[in-house]
């Protein structure tokens, strides 16, 4: 099974291959010519036991193009129940966002984000507006994985069937990933459980999303309505994931939750916050992280 990302920005493109074997997922870089978007391509052998089941004689087709593409800049709630926020204060969000990020990407320098965190709707808004509003290109780890392995129910399966395996695949995008830079990844949710991962996360700058349970298990719930869960249970089975994470999520550069975001703000419920409240401070944050690692610098040539 084959994947190449070719991925292009304004100084510089290269092309990224990876390769699933029997054992392991092997890659390679080399130079690509120019493109005027990031996309993907998928071309498909039949090498990768991890992801199929089968004999080396039977061959697992999987094709197709994803097309990365700009997200445009809308304010998403954590509840569909929100009350639209009045035209003034969308124009004064959106010119408060544009104003950090031409303070920020000097700083930057092209340093790629990684938002760890439980899966959920707000964590992916927050990773696909971020990206759009500082002109980088996003991922998801984990649908780059799941794409491979056949979609949603394929990688679902995958992770019952072949944890070992799956984990094994994960890391080796995460350390491709982590190469590049002037990217927002959303890193899948139990990513944090391995040291390597972690260590990789420190290529760049990483934030924790932490979206209270409730609301991440309405939406699992919301998802999987036809079967017999109901909210309670599926409430039970992420607290024992999130405890089981936690200490991991702990290890990001900072932590962004909406409700430090409402009570700063002076919301009256959490549900007031919008994804750009959110991604103005998660700015917020790494412009504080830029200014104490510029703090250190000087210190450390003094000596």
């Amino acid at each position: 099974m084959e994947i190449t990302v070719i991925h292009s920005s304004c100084s510089c493109s290269s092309t990224l291959q990876f390769y699933f074997c029997p054992q392991t997922l092997h890659f390679y870089r080399g130079g690509a010519p120019k493109s005027a978007a990031t996309f993907l391509s998928f071309q498909s052998d039949d090498h990768f036991r991890r992801f199929r089941k089968t004999s080396l004689s039977t061959k697992a087709l999987i094709s197709g193009n994803y097309q990365l593409r700009r997200f445009p800049s809308t304010s998403c709630s954590l509840s569909d129940n929100q009350i639209p926020a009045t035209a003034d204060i969308e124009v004064d969000q959106s010119l408060t966002l544009k104003k950090k990020v031409t303070e920020i990407s000097p700083e930057l320098k092209g340093s790629s984000i990684f938002l760890v965190g439980m899966n959920s709707t707000m964590k992916n808004n927050v990773g696909k507006f971020l990206a759009d509003a500082l002109r980088y290109s996003y991922f998801d780890s984990d649908s780059l994985v799941g794409q491979v392995a056949g979609g949603e129910n394929a990688t679902n399966s995958l992770k019952a069937r072949d944890a070992e395996g799956f984990c094994e695949s994960e890391t080796e995008v995460l350390k491709q990933l982590s190469s590049m830079g002037r990217l927002v990844v959303c890193v899948g949710d139990g990513a944090v459980h391995s040291s390597v991962n972690l260590a990789l996360l420190r290529h760049g700058i990483s934030i924790w999303i932490d979206v209270p349970l409730d609301i991440i298990a309405r939406e699992a719930t919301a998802e999987i309505a036809s079967t017999t869960s109901d909210s309670s249970e599926v409430l039970a089975m992420l607290t024992k994931l999130y405890e089981e994470w936690r200490n991991g999520y702990a290890t990001a550069d900072a932590t962004i939750s909406p409700q430090k975001v409402a009570c700063q703000l002076r919301y009256d419920n959490m549900d007031a916050v919008t994804t750009e409240d959110m991604i103005i401070e998660t700015l917020n944050e790494i412009e504080k992280l830029m200014r104490a690692k510029k703090m250190m610098e000087a210190a450390a040539r003094r000596f």
